[in-house]
């Protein structure tokens, strides 16, 4: 059903976010323990900087990640992977992906039992597994709580994820800054799933962006299911049911696709599209600068390369170079950058496929 919009209330931001922008999508945690690693030019895993060549203390890391049915899904297993074997003290034990919970558990504790020294868990349900990551930590094991968050810090040793809220408030500022000196600008919205909390976040951090832009009025909203039917589907009932908009805010490039080709297929465009996640297709539409695309906002799948950063370091004991403290910190939030025509040339490298 599509959703006209009014306005929503302002939400209390997540309380643990740690100011963590300026550690950006892994640069500085890259240079968390002790190995030269060389620069990778793959788009997948960050490049790791600044330490030395002698390996330190072998760290067996294992990593309980989704299945790769989404573009962002499978870049966040090729980062992780691709991080691991560039550490030569680092052994990393992983599951076959799963979106099933029950599964997903039954693999965290097949890890458990292996004895792993630090576990990586991106949870198919933050709350179905937050018993299972107690578990982990119950038994000695230090859990990284990659990105959907269980609901205990009990559970987690230190949580590093994306930040959803900022990822809709820096799209909103983005399309506010474009659209800021028309009259009566009106947007659309095409969200994620809504039972996502990751959704509701994007959607608040949008809407209070616009609070700032009196001029701007979000007249429309439709969830879509992060998949390019899905997306298709979605845009071409907005398409039909507002003949004539300025911008648009859509939650997920893969999504995204759909979007476009729904566009393409009404012959619409009067209003330009901000995208979410930084794909590859999504940067090199921004670069060619020939369709409605014309900016995308990052949710970094470096985040697993810097996850297995923060996993040898735990299995070592070192800290983060950079921080004065000795201990790794207990969350991370990484930073939402909007990429567009300006910049893209400096992101295009992390696009994922």
């Amino acid at each position: 059903m599509l959703e006209n919009v009014s306005g929503s209330a302002r939400p209390a931001r997540r309380g643990f976010l740690l100011g963590a922008a300026a550690l950006g999508a892994g640069g500085m945690l890259s240079a968390c323990t002790s190995n030269e690693l060389p620069q990778s030019t793959s788009a997948g895993a960050a490049p790791a900087a600044n330490a030395s060549s002698t390996p330190g203390k072998h760290v067996t890391i294992g990593f309980a990640g989704p299945l790769a049915d989404h573009g962002w899904l499978n870049a966040i297993n090729v980062n992780a992977t691709e991080r691991a074997a560039s550490y030569e003290d680092v052994t990393f034990e992983t599951t076959e992906g799963s979106n099933d919970t029950a599964q997903q558990i039954g693999q965290v504790e097949t890890l458990i039992n292996k004895q792993v020294d630090v576990l990586i868990i991106l949870p198919a349900d933050g709350k179905a597994l937050t018993q299972v990551g107690l578990r982990a930590m119950e038994a000695g094991i230090p859990v990284i709580n990659l990105d959907r968050i269980f609901d205990s810090p009990q559970a987690y040793r230190t949580w590093i994820g994306g930040d959803n809220y900022g990822m809709g408030l820096n799209a909103g500022r983005y399309i506010g800054e474009q659209l800021k000196d028309k009259p009566e600008a009106t947007v659309v919205e095409l969200a994620g799933l809504d039972n996502l909390e990751l959704t509701q976040q994007r959607t608040r951090g949008f809407d209070d962006a616009l609070k700032n832009y009196p001029n701007i009025r979000k007249v429309a909203r439709q969830a879509a299911d992060f998949t390019v039917e899905s997306g298709q589907a979605k845009m071409a009932q907005l398409l039909q049911a507002v003949p004539r908009f300025d911008a648009i805010w859509n939650h997920d490039d893969d999504q995204g696709i759909g979007a476009e080709r729904a566009i393409a297929q009404a012959g619409r465009d009067e209003f330009f599209m901000v995208g979410g996640a930084g794909s590859l297709h999504a940067m090199e539409a921004i670069q060619a600068d020939n369709t409605v695309l014309k900016a995308t906002v990052l949710y970094p799948p470096t985040m697993a390369a810097s996850a297995v950063d923060l996993a040898r370091a735990l299995g070592q004991g070192t800290g983060v170079s950079g921080l004065a403290e000795h201990e790794i910190p207990t969350s991370l939030a990484l930073y939402s950058a909007v990429v567009s025509k300006e910049n893209v040339a400096d992101y295009i490298a992390t696009g994922f496929v």
